[in-house]
């Protein structure tokens, strides 16, 4: 395992959207420099009991775990909008991670959250806000979009100063808006750089 600093950059996709914005994000996270992005995704689960899932995806990156939580310097966290919340998945896992709770592993690291959603009114503020309940509990200090980034202005898709997002529309639009791919660019280039200032 790498010993150099990195921001975990952790999210559940289903259609392929919010992964669109996860490599946008990590993009952002190497401009900045001197820090690593480390994509990590989560397995599906079933509404009953837990899917059996192979040890390694087929495609994309690897399964997170405690481990890559635990020594990150930061976390971005993504999840496409259930009913105005974050997917069960995400919610799963982060639901495993008392123990790190419980030593403060995560506190006083930089985090921030996208999603994604079919609609302009879907949800996806709410799910932004309720995805960072979790990091408020661990201790994590929440990071966002400011309005210094032009595009939060203009945008006619995506993009909110909780949190980068992406509107695919009842078509599912296969790549991100020019506005949705900029504000996901800095808001990874915003956690790398404040996780380089505070020395995480």
């Amino acid at each position: 395992m790498s010993t150099s600093p990195y921001i975990l950059v952790l999210y559940y996709s289903r259609t392929g959207h919010t992964a669109r914005l996860a490599a946008d994000i990590a993009r952002g996270v190497e401009q900045a420099g001197e820090i690593e992005a480390r994509l990590r995704v989560v397995p599906s689960v079933a509404p009953s009991t837990e899917v059996g899932q192979p040890a390694i995806p087929a495609e994309g990156p690897i399964y997170c775990d405690l481990d890559d939580l635990e020594h990150c310097a930061g976390l971005v966290l993504g999840s496409p909008t259930r009913f105005g919340n974050m997917a069960a998945p995400l919610k799963y896992f982060l639901e495993q991670t008392s123990t790190l709770w419980l030593s403060g592993a995560l506190v006083d690291k930089p985090c921030a959250v996208f999603t994604s959603g079919g609609s302009m009114h879907g949800g996806q503020e709410s799910t932004l806000l309720s995805m960072l309940i979790p990091l408020l509990h661990h201790g994590m200090l929440p990071v966002g979009v400011p309005y210094t980034n032009a595009e939060l202005m203009s945008t006619r898709s995506g993009g909110t100063p909780y949190g980068a997002s992406h509107v695919s529309g009842h078509a599912g639009a296969a790549q991100l808006s020019a506005d949705e791919s900029v504000l996901a660019i800095a808001l990874g280039r915003r956690v790398a750089k404040l996780a380089k200032r505070l020395g995480v």
